[in-house]
């Protein structure tokens, strides 16, 4: 009879445990970080990407922090949103296939990062947070996009698409709606 009566008490025990094992620290979001090795860890991360080109990390509340430039690893997804890092830039992944179309998170220009006992300065991409790029993961190629030379982009980037190439230069004074032509593109290279 006892154990009847304790059992549910230490069904609930467990539980309210469990939730607050899982509660994000302050200042931290649910997400993950895709290591340079290609190794992906789950957790909490906190976003530094305008500040200082990094994001920090925890595998559970108050555990080891641990702090990472986007010059150490692949990306980072922060509540279901997607980063990925190119030269120490941290890039929100918009649309991705053949071409992705990014946005510019960070600013990663002259950081100094430690390469064993030597301190490097990171030369960053070009363009500032905000700007949009079209990067090609094939040959790895990372163009910015701007009002001036989006058509010139546009050929380059969507040639033998003459689709795609259209709805690229349908886009007038918001480059975010480029996002349609690169999709447009992908989906006719799958």
């Amino acid at each position: 009879m006892k154990i009847s009566r304790l059992l549910p008490v230490a069904m609930l025990s467990l539980f309210v445990f469990n939730v607050y094992a899982q509660e994000a620290p302050k200042g931290f979001q649910k997400g993950s970080v895709t290591l340079a090795d290609g190794n992906t860890i789950s957790g909490f991360v906190k976003n530094n990407m305008r500040s200082d080109a990094s994001v920090t990390f925890t595998e559970a509340a108050g555990k080891k922090k641990t702090r990472y430039d986007g010059s150490a690893i692949e990306g980072v997804e922060v509540e279901g949103t997607k980063y990925i890092c190119i030269k120490g830039d941290f890039f929100k992944v918009l649309c991705e296939g053949e071409l992705s179309y990014l946005q510019k998170s960070s600013d990663a220009t002259g950081k100094p990062t430690q390469a064993g006992t030597e301190v490097i300065f990171a030369s960053g991409t070009e363009g500032s947070p905000s700007d949009y790029f079209i990067y090609n993961k094939a040959n790895k190629q990372l163009k910015l996009v701007s009002k001036k030379n989006l058509e010139e982009v546009a050929a380059a980037s969507f040639a033998g698409n003459p689709a795609a190439i259209d709805k690229a230069k349908s886009v007038k004074e918001d480059l975010a709606q480029l996002k349609d032509a690169v999709e447009l593109y992908n989906s006719s290279h799958k």
